[in-house]
């Protein structure tokens, strides 16, 4: 179940766009509503704010996840990420990991020294730390998605095709992959939506049924949120739509109003 709170919190609170660096803005907040079946599971939020790092402007990004009613009950899940990145290439420079899910708790900083290939790992709950070899440019699991937000080639991709990035996630760098679907207008609260359509591929197994079990629909216009997702778990499967957001840097596409 962890990893669908991970998946779930991280692709519903993040987009992508064709755009480098304006696709988004300090100021920017979403807000999902997570079901499990016809069950109101919890919420997802995203906060784009503003921090310095060494002397220099960088993006703060808050990320946090809760599960609600008798979700919170069966699954207590209360989940904050953080990541301290370059405003012009994404590149994180510091990232923070404190979730309790289910009694499975993490409370962890990571520290990139992206010159050297490395990342300091600090674990305060068990009072240990250390240092891992990176690849050039590696991403933490929440500066990836604003990383893509920006890709060059997101918007010019044909169906079938993936971007692949390498991802520091659970003491240990994982090749994420983001396969392009195709696009569909799906109904919304907010209306009618045009949509990108992409699938991040997951390892198959415990949680997921399949590698490809994450479907993800994008807003199609200059702001490329996630407005939708769906998951096929082991068991019964996760529904996460977009609930309420401010702070965007261009004007939202709708074709139809509600």
């Amino acid at each position: 179940m962890k990893k669908v709170i991970v998946f779930l919190l991280f692709i519903v609170t993040a987009g992508f766009s064709s755009q480098k660096e304006d696709a988004f803005g300090v100021g920017e907040y979403f807000k999902f509503r997570i079901h499990y079946g016809i069950v109101n599971a919890g919420y997802a939020t995203l906060d784009m704010q503003e921090s310095t790092r060494n002397g220099k402007k960088v993006f703060h990004a808050v990320g946090k996840g809760w599960t609600v009613g008798m979700s919170r009950f069966f699954f207590k899940v209360d989940d904050t990420y953080e990541s301290y990145f370059d405003k012009g290439t994404c590149v994180p420079v510091q990232a923070v990991r404190k979730i309790d899910e289910g009694g499975y708790v993490r409370n962890q900083e990571a520290f990139f020294d992206q010159p050297g290939n490395r990342v300091l790992v600090k674990d305060y709950k068990r009072n240990k730390e250390k240092t891992y070899v990176t690849p050039d440019n590696t991403l933490d699991v929440v500066s990836m998605f604003y990383y893509l937000r920006n890709h060059p080639s997101i918007d010019k991709m044909k169906v079938g095709q993936a971007i692949t990035v390498d991802m520091f996630f659970d003491d240990e760098v994982i090749k994420f992959k983001l396969k392009y679907i195709g696009q569909e207008d799906i109904s919304t609260k907010f209306g009618t939506i045009p949509t990108m359509i992409f699938r991040p591929l997951v390892q198959s197994g415990r949680v997921f049924k399949e590698e490809e079990s994450l479907t993800v629909w994008i807003s199609d216009d200059d702001n490329k949120i996630p407005v939708r997702i769906k998951a096929s778990l082991a068991v019964g499967s996760i529904k996460a739509d977009l609930e309420s957001f401010k702070g965007l840097k261009h004007s939202f596409k709708v074709k139809a109003k509600p």
